[in-house]
């Protein structure tokens, strides 16, 4: 009972206050071949030792990123994060921190959640960002709400080369309260088809570069045409390194950036947890969602820092307030300001251009492949090819031989009609045998 509170009766009556008839009903939605019809195949009952030989060996059957060459991004990059990341995240005054709710007892909380906002701003090319939000996703998402809150209308274009999940995340939390969204199809380069579709009654146009299939493009007319319309442009960037060497946002018209941090410190964590970036420009900072981090001084004149703008519900903003964000990625937000910190504007130009040059490498060797087909015209460190097979079946066969050769775009979006586009990443972590090994096995599995 200590653990299990609840008796048969609570339950019973729990499930009659919500209109289900069994447990097993909450779970409808789970397709079939996802759920288990018992218990998992392991014991009742194991010592430490045990479950941690029995997990190991499960382990052990995973090809991992780190172990075998890697190909993967559409989203979530490998790069080397420093040792001094973990190092510094682990001290137990950062790891055990909490919400800043009194400055006076959490000043190093503020200060490096100032910092990262300074970071992100100067990365971004935009006057304002906030503390955070949890991930690239649903930091896009808060855009076209904080977009809607601005122009007073109520419908978001949303660009065919926008990340699917990202897109669907976004119709998830906006629909939600009545916004109306249009997704145009999929497209590789996708600039001539947003401009046609934004008209008046357009809240915001949402835009990503590079996009899902890797390519890199100049949002600046984008930007004219939304503007023209009185519409705000949302610049969406899943790969933050990128921002190391292409025109910033900002640079390009951007009125909001929702972009994902995880390159940036983060390890790929199987998925997470991220850190969302947000940053807007100074007339809409009071529609920004989450928090925002200031500098002052205290009464003895010294420096000291507070939330300057706090938005949110539990900030006893109740109905008024801007979201319902709930808390920002602290510790993943404090891993990207280390990193940043010590790459320096320098250092993350090299980073950058060094890995452009590994995906042009990895371009380059494919291209040479019969039967491959580079789709996109320019990019930074990703790119999509179409193969003369389904990619699903060509990543499956090469992960049998230990590559992960990258996504198929069929997995991000099965009805979109690509089921032969293959996503391909390259990072500094890719070394010149990983393109080689993954060119020659690629060459021989087409050729069967």
């Amino acid at each position: 009972m200590r653990y299990l509170p609840l008796t048969p009766d609570d339950r019973e009556a729990m499930l009659a206050a919500i209109g289900v008839k069994s447990i097993d009903d909450l779970f409808v939605d789970v397709p079939g071949a996802a759920r288990l019809d018992g218990p998992v195949d392991l014991p009742r009952v194991a010592g430490e030792l045990e479950v941690e030989r029995a997990l190991g060996a499960m382990a052990a059957k995973n090809a991992t990123a780190g172990t075998v060459p890697f190909f993967c991004g559409a989203g979530a990059y490998k790069h080397h994060v420093p040792a001094t990341v973990d190092h510094v995240i682990q001290r137990s005054e950062f790891l055990t921190s909490y919400t800043p709710y009194q400055p006076e007892i959490a000043q190093g909380t503020l200060q490096y959640l100032y910092e990262f906002q300074t970071q992100v701003a100067n990365l971004t090319g935009m006057p304002v960002a906030n503390a955070s939000l949890y991930d690239g996703s649903t930091a896009m998402a808060e855009g076209v709400l904080m977009a809607t809150r601005v122009t007073r209308r109520n419908k978001a274009v949303i660009s065919g080369g926008v990340h699917p999940h990202y897109v669907r995340a976004t119709e998830t939390v906006v629909h939600a309260v009545g916004v109306e969204t249009e997704a145009l199809p999929a497209a590789v380069d996708a600039e001539a088809d947003v401009i046609a579709r934004i008209g008046p009654d357009t809240a915001c146009v949402v835009v990503q570069t590079p996009n899902i299939f890797g390519t890199a493009t100049d949002v600046g007319k984008i930007a004219e045409a939304a503007h023209a319309a009185g519409a705000l442009l949302i610049v969406v960037v899943t790969e933050a390194v990128s921002m190391g060497l292409l025109k910033s946002p900002g640079e390009m018209g951007a009125d909001i950036v929702a972009a994902e941090g995880q390159s940036i410190g983060n390890a790929l964590n199987f998925g997470g947890p991220y850190v969302g970036l947000f940053a807007t420009r100074d007339k809409l900072v009071r529609q920004m969602p989450g928090r925002l981090c200031g500098e002052t001084v205290d009464a003895d004149g010294e420096r000291g820092f507070v939330l300057t703008l706090s938005t949110r519900e539990q900030h006893i903003r109740r109905d008024k307030a801007t979201s319902n964000i709930c808390t920002n990625s602290g510790l993943c937000t404090l891993a990207f300001t280390i990193h940043m910190s010590l790459l320096g504007e320098t250092g993350l130009r090299r980073l950058a251009l060094l890995n452009h040059e590994k995906a042009v490498a990895t371009r380059d060797a494919l291209k040479a492949i019969p039967g491959v087909e580079i789709l996109t015209p320019r990019f930074f460190n990703e790119f999509a090819v179409r193969l003369p097979k389904p990619a699903a079946e060509v990543v499956e066969q090469l992960a049998n031989h230990h590559i992960l050769a990258g996504v198929p775009y069929s997995r991000l979006a099965p009805d979109a009609g690509m089921d032969d586009v293959l996503l391909v990443a390259a990072t500094e972590t890719t070394t010149d045998a990983d393109i080689k090994i993954l060119a020659t096995s690629l060459a021989k599995v087409l050729a069967n």
